[in-house]
Formats: C-alpha cells, sequence, structure tokens
C-alpha cells in the first residue's frame, strides 16, 4: 500500500470488481460462463479455466480505472499471469486497478445464527506473498443468518481481529460480516452487527484504516455513519444474491456504498461470446453497477 493507492481508494470514483470465487464455487462460476464439468477433470483444470474467463474480463477495454477502483483476487488468480504479468501488477501498472486477496479458507457450520470463519493456516505467509504481489488489501468473510446477539458479536470480533492483524501486515482489510439477503430477521441482525461494528471502530488505533463489506441494507443509508468514520477507507456492498438489476436499484438509494460485486458483474458473460460481444456485454454491466456506485 501506498499513499496514492490509499488516496484513489478513498476518494476514487468507481467500484470493486470481485473476482474470487474459490474452489466451492468455481463450478457454478464456470457452468454460468457457458463451461460444463465435464469439460474438466483435475482441480488444475478447472482453475486453469477460471483464470482465462477472469484474464478475458481484465484484459477487456470495458475493465478500466474509470469505472474500476479495485479487483477481489482469489489466491490462484495473485499466483498466476496475464500476458506474462503477474495479476496484481497487471492490473495496476496496464490498469490503474488496485487488487485486493481473498484470504478466508471457508466458514464453520453454523452456530448461534452465524457461520463464523474457518481458522486460516499460515497467514505470516500470505501476508508475505500478498506483499510481494503488490497487493494492496485482503477480504474475509463471514454470514450471519440471525439476529442472535453472541453469535453477530462473535463475527464481528472474529472480523476485527483478523482486520487488525492484516493492517499490521501492512494491508487493508476488508472486513466482511455478510447479512444473508434472506433472512427473516435481517434488519434486527443489521442493527446488532452496525452496534457491534461502531464498538470495534472506537477501539482501533488511530492510524488503522479498515474497509467494510457488507449486504446492502433494509434501510437506505443506514451504513452512511460508518462511512463517514476516520477509520473506514470505504464501505462496499455485495451483490448477496439478488440479480444485478435489483441490485443495482437497491445501491443506487444508498449514499456513500459503492459495489463490490461478483456474480452479478459477471452476469450474462459467456465463453461462447465473440470479443465485441463479450466487451459489450461487459460494458453494459460495468457502466449499470458503476453508475449505481457514484449516485
Amino acid at each position: 500500500m501506498n499513499e496514492e493507492q490509499l488516496t484513489r481508494m478513498t476518494s476514487g470514483k468507481g467500484f470493486i470488481a470481485a473476482l474470487d470465487q474459490s474452489g466451492g464455487s468455481t463450478p457454478k462460476a464456470l457452468k454460468a460462463y457457458g463451461i460444463e464439468e465435464t469439460s474438466y477433470d483435475t482441480d488444475e483444470a478447472m482453475f486453469d479455466l477460471v483464470h482465462e474467463m477472469r484474464s478475458r474480463i481484465i484484459k477487456s477495454p470495458a475493465f478500466n480505472s474509470e469505472h474500476i477502483l479495485g479487483a477481489i483476487l482469489f489466491e490462484g488468480t495473485m499466483l498466476r499471469e496475464i500476458d506474462g504479468v503477474p495479476t496484481a501488477d497487471y492490473l495496476w501498472n496496464k490498469k490503474g486497478i488496485l487488487s485486493f486477496l481473498k484470504i478466508d479458507k471457508g466458514l464453520c457450520e453454523e452456530e448461534n445464527g452465524v457461520q463464523l470463519m474457518k481458522p486460516i493456516p499460515n497467514l505470516s505467509e500470505i501476508f508475505e506473498e500478498a506483499n510481494r504481489h503488490h497487493i494492496f488489501g485482503t477480504k474475509e468473510r463471514s454470514l450471519i443468518k440471525l439476529a442472535n446477539p453472541k453469535g453477530i458479536k462473535e463475527v464481528v470480533a472474529q472480523q476485527f481481529e483478523l482486520g487488525k492483524q492484516v493492517a499490521a501486515a501492512g494491508l487493508v482489510p476488508i472486513i466482511e460480516p455478510e447479512i444473508d439477503i434472506f433472512s427473516p430477521e435481517k434488519e434486527e441482525a443489521e442493527k446488532m452487527m452496525k452496534e457491534e461494528i461502531i464498538k470495534q471502530l472506537a477501539a482501533l488505533e488511530p492510524h488503522v484504516k479498515v474497509m467494510l463489506k457488507l449486504s446492502i441494507p433494509t434501510i437506505d443509508n443506514y451504513y452512511e455513519d460508518l462511512a463517514n468514520d476516520p477509520h473506514v477507507v470505504r464501505v462496499v456492498a455485495l451483490s448477496g444474491g439478488y440479480s444485478r438489476k435489483d441490485a443495482n436499484e437497491k445501491l443506487a438509494r444508498n449514499h456513500q456504498l459503492i459495489a463490490s460485486f461478483s456474480r452479478a458483474l459477471a452476469e450474462g458473460l459467456t465463453h461462447q461470446q465473440t470479443a465485441e460481444e463479450f466487451d459489450h456485454t461487459l460494458e453494459e454491466s460495468i457502466s449499470a453497477i458503476y453508475k449505481a456506485s457514484i449516485s
């Protein structure tokens, strides 16, 4: 991280592209892209195919710094290259787009209405690798399903504890306590989560900077005060299962909330499209998400 990058992420116009599908979600992403599971028979072949898909997105003229501030990468993407250049270097040097690394290793079984993050082994090695590849920040996801005070407190505490370790390594953490958009207690869970986030932000050392990745709130602009906290670089929103149209409509009603979409970003893209068709579809997607993000 440097001051130029921090300034860009703090005040630049645009959104974050989430290109971080891991082993569990990759087959679904490839299928949506028009590649069936019968097209590959090993994990390595699967990850090669998804890297081709991500490379095609990143190399597209539509994928540019005018609309996109950052991209979240899976570890395998960080370790691979685009046109002979490490992915994060390609993004920053050729596109002016910052890179984040997904570092969580999935979720524990549900307890107290939430799913905590699984332990992350070899954290120091992950941080070293991220810095070596010129990564700006990290992303780590938990899931809240019910408005359970004990569970929500545990999720937020775990997120911030990891976030402080990320910050100490010179990286900016994206803290992501996702709330299930289909939860029957979504609004109450949002209230509890926000209270816990405020407590954790207040306890941070003055120099520590974090980002928040949250489900789009039930009440418009509910997270605006979080965005104004001096510790918070940016508050970004996940699409969380909404269609791109619905996610954009909801996002546009929330000031100081920008997109960090994955599935919604790639909606409509297929392996079979010509370069012209692919770029046109991606351009329409990026334009709509950007417009919703700067509202």
